[in-house]
């Protein structure tokens, strides 16, 4: 009950709650564009379960804090820079999210015709894309629940906090999801910003630390000329279609 009419409390839920949707905005991109490959009828099912394994993810991690505090332990020395089993992690998890957001970009490029693919069919099967949602979900993870970590101080307002995200992030992946699939140049701008995490991640594993305020803000102006040009688009009248016309001739009609 203390935590619940501690007025400290209820502002560590709200100012974690919305870093950790902001932290998820990734994940929640990664999931909406890995689920395009699956056919139309698991893509909701994909994205659900995709979620819910992140969100159990975090909660399993911040019931094994003392754990994640010691991933942060150097393990081994290379040319005079530290490395522990965290700067591992997002080494790895940056290098492949690089990886397959290249491998999107370059797929996309080609096009479908290219692939000789229906859409609607699906190219993956459900266990390939949840295996990838897997290991991108424990970087993600590992990166939301040392944010947590700093910011509060109760394992319960960290536990609640991550699962309120995850909610508000199951509900706004399906709308997300049709979004990016309807609009190629945002699915573009989506991967784009995949590349720009993967590049952070690796830096931030060799200790080149990148402030991510940088990060979100030039997403935000992305997306904002993105949204320009979508309703640039949508208000461009179409140009008339001329069509010949044919004058009917008074004598093929018999007429005088």
């Amino acid at each position: 009950m203390e935590l619940l009419t501690n007025p400290e409390t209820w502002i560590a839920l709200l100012t974690l709650t919305v870093l950790e949707i902001v932290l998820g905005i990734d994940n929640v991109i990664f999931i909406s564009i890995l689920v395009q490959r699956l056919p139309d009828a698991s893509r909701d099912r994909a994205r659900r379960i995709g979620l819910s394994l992140a969100m159990g993810m975090r909660i399993v991690l911040l019931l094994t804090i003392s754990w994640i505090v010691g991933l942060t332990t150097p393990v081994f020395t290379v040319a005079g820079r530290d490395f522990s089993w965290r700067d591992l992690i997002l080494i790895a998890g940056g290098l492949f999210l690089l990886w397959k957001a290249t491998t999107e970009i370059s797929e996309s490029l080609e096009g479908e015709a290219a692939h000789h693919v229906d859409p609607s069919a699906g190219t993956a099967s459900m266990a390939s894309v949840l295996v990838q949602i897997i290991l991108l979900d424990i970087v993600f993870s590992l990166d939301s629940v040392l944010t947590a970590v700093g910011m509060a101080n109760d394992v319960a307002v960290m536990i609640a906090a991550v699962v309120i995200a995850v909610m508000v992030m199951l509900v706004a992946s399906g709308p997300l999801s049709a979004f990016v699939h309807k609009h190629p140049s945002v699915k573009m701008l989506a991967l784009a910003f995949l590349l720009l995490i993967g590049v952070t991640l690796v830096a931030d594993g060799f200790g080149f630390h990148i402030d991510k305020a940088y990060i979100y803000a030039a997403m935000a102006f992305s997306v904002f000329v993105e949204a320009l040009n979508l309703g640039a688009r949508r208000r461009r009248v179409p140009p008339v279609e001329l069509r010949p016309t044919f004058v009917k001739d008074e004598a093929d009609t018999g007429s005088v």
